[in-house]
């Protein structure tokens, strides 16, 4: 799973089919052009992108939790405001066109949000849209960006507020530029900018994300691993693709009629403070069959086995220790493990993992549907 270019995305208030209109104008009344549904490639790309469980936090697929701060803390990080900050963070204003401290900067860098720090977009997605206000193409990250039906002042017209503290930020249009098509058009105080210097990005403490760790497991189709992998509370992000082969950036065609010895491979990032890596091994062994050999189910062919590549030497030792431990278990006595372990070799080289085809990658999301989570007690 990764995030997709067009990022102009709605999160769960747009689930229900609702349909859009945008105004031509600034985030606040004002000039307008008249308004017109959004183009069909539109509405499809308003879509979540976020990683949400039923019992953990939600993760943007850039690593930071984004899940929506309590009103306690949203309080006390509104002490800091200056009035005129209240004034359209808090209640929803406009500040004046063309008054806005952000409006002609085109210094590289990040904005982030002025209330919890979250970042929203950057330099390479600033456009001058001669509106009078900040203008971005795309955000930094889709689920970085919440989305809202607006219907104030007469007008039809889709809010965006900062995910993580639901600070009001502006208006999204449709009349942006290629690729996405869209314009982000937003108040100057909602944000603030961090430069770059040195080729150097030193983002503030809140404006850091996670401090993520990375595993990989083959286990059969990637489709149906990835899906599971992705419910489990404290994974951020998963990709199919392929590792352990013989053959750089291998085809789908590759992988399956020749022998390059990949096999389907999920690449998964998560928080190693939400869920261990002896857990996910815990999980990978409930959602496959390391008992079969080259196959899984139905799917037979080396590119079908179970495999374990561990990061470094500290994953390693626990993969192997855990292999150890569920081999003495009674359901593996007369079935033996045939799972592999071995230590990963980076990305870019032969036995590296290789990201799979799109169409590859979140394929039960797209095509509905998802595997059943096995029971905790199986």
């Amino acid at each position: 799973m990764r995030a997709v270019i067009l990022v102009g995305l709605f999160l769960a208030a747009f689930a229900g089919g609702i349909f859009l209109t945008a105004w031509a104008g600034g985030p606040g009344p004002g000039s307008g052009y008249g308004n017109a549904p959004l183009p069909e490639e539109s509405k499809e790309q308003m879509k979540s992108m976020t990683t949400e469980k039923k019992d953990g936090p939600v993760y943007s697929k850039s690593g930071y939790d984004v899940t929506r701060l309590s009103d306690q803390k949203i309080n006390e990080l509104a002490k800091k405001l200056k009035p005129e900050e209240r004034d359209v963070i808090l209640a929803k204003g406009t500040e004046r066109a063309f008054c806005g401290n952000l409006v002609d900067n085109h210094k590289e860098g990040v904005y982030v949000c002025r209330l919890c720090g979250l970042p929203l977009f950057a330099s390479d997605g600033k456009f001058d849209s001669g509106t009078g206000w900040p203008s971005f193409f795309t955000p930094v990250d889709s689920a970085h960006v919440a989305y809202h039906k607006d219907n104030s002042f007469g007008m039809e017209r889709v809010e965006i507020e900062c995910a993580r503290c639901s600070a009001h930020l502006g208006h999204v249009f449709e009349d942006g530029p290629k690729p996405t098509g869209l314009r982000y058009c937003v108040n100057s105080v909602s944000l603030e900018f961090v430069e770059k210097k040195d080729g150097k990005l030193d983002l503030p403490p809140a404006s850091r994300p996670l401090a993520t760790e990375t595993a990989y497991f083959a286990g059969g189709c990637f489709w149906g691993t990835e899906d599971l992998f992705q419910q489990v509370p404290g994974v951020i992000d998963v990709v199919s693709g392929y590792m352990g082969g013989k053959l750089k950036s291998p085809s789908y065609k590759q992988v399956c009629y020749t022998d390059t010895e990949h096999a389907e491979t999920v690449r998964i990032v998560y928080d190693p403070a939400r869920i261990s890596y002896k857990e996910l091994l815990g999980k990978f062994f409930k959602f496959h069959d390391p008992t079969q050999l080259d196959r899984q189910g139905p799917d037979t062919g080396r590119q079908y086995r179970s495999a374990i590549f561990a990061t470094d030497e500290k994953q390693l030792a626990t993969a192997k220790a855990f292999l150890a431990e569920q081999s003495e278990k009674p359901r593996y006595k007369s079935h033996k493990i045939v799972t592999t372990v071995e230590l990963a070799q980076k990305p870019g080289e032969t036995g590296g993992f290789w990201e799979a085809e799109e169409y590859h990658q979140d394929y039960h999301a797209k095509h509905g549907g998802h595997c059943a989570l096995p029971r905790e007690d199986e």
